[in-house]
């Protein structure tokens, strides 16, 4: 497996406004900031944010970011965790008008660019579907015909990031195959269940066809799921990982 490669860190802040927020799911939200100098970023990069409190103390996160392309705008999605400290005020506190501390955008490895025209297949745990949102939009933005494939790995149908968009971007060069863990839509055709070895090799795109595969979800999901793969006769190299929070 290959993990993203050290890229020098933009030392300067910048400051950006909350322009809207959108209501992913009970737990996340997505936030659209402007933020003057941004500049753009490739699909699948992401950016430190920086809270600062009025007695001084900071707390510095990375997210994805689900937008790309030019432009001052940019947009997160962000997941509530329970003991988090950062993520339970940006769902429920943030408000449009407040201001963000953002550097960035940072990461080069865990990128898709349009230019590449082989197979892509996106495997997501969760909400680590976010920067794979931004390389299927970058993707259907661009025009691109190369072959999309998405696994969206979700608890259940109200935990989808993106449901509509999602929907919408289905094509002929755009697959989504869905894999429920503990709920299903009404007359789904295969019971809730966590994704295996088997589902992975018949929802995805074969070895054989040499894709580009970027995994990205909790550290356990991405662990089992790139050994998979490997075993599936993927090259290691072939398949780029982004995880988040503990096992």
């Amino acid at each position: 497996m290959t993990t993203t490669a050290p890229v020098p860190t933009p030392s300067v802040w910048k400051v950006g406004v909350v322009a809207s927020v959108h209501t992913e799911t009970p737990t996340a939200r997505s936030i659209m900031i402007d933020v003057p100098g941004w500049g753009g970023n490739l699909a699948g990069q992401h950016l430190d944010l920086r809270l600062s409190a009025p007695d001084g103390y900071q707390a510095v996160r990375s997210y994805s970011v689900a937008s790309a392309g030019p432009g001052e705008r940019l947009e997160l999605a962000v997941d509530r965790l329970p003991d988090g400290e950062v993520s339970p005020y940006l769902v429920d506190d943030l408000q449009v008008g407040d201001e963000l501390e953002i550097r960035g955008p940072l990461g080069g490895w865990f990128v898709w660019r349009p230019e590449q025209t082989g197979p892509v297949q996106l495997i997501g745990g969760g909400s680590g579907i976010v920067p794979l949102m931004a390389m299927a939009r970058a993707h259907a933005a661009s025009g691109s015909t190369a072959r999309f494939k998405l696994l969206y790995s979700v608890r259940s149908p109200h935990d989808v990031f993106f449901a509509e968009e999602l929907a919408s971007l289905a094509s002929e060069h755009f697959e989504v195959t869905w894999v429920y863990t503990r709920s299903t839509p009404t007359a789904w055709p295969t019971p809730a269940g966590r994704l295996t070895p088997a589902v992975l090799e018949a929802a995805t795109i074969p070895a054989s066809e040499n894709p580009a595969v970027f995994v990205c979800g909790p550290t356990g999901f991405v662990e089992s799921v790139a050994d998979w793969l490997v075993a599936l006769g993927h090259p290691a190299a072939s398949v780029k990982t982004e995880r988040f929070g503990g096992k």
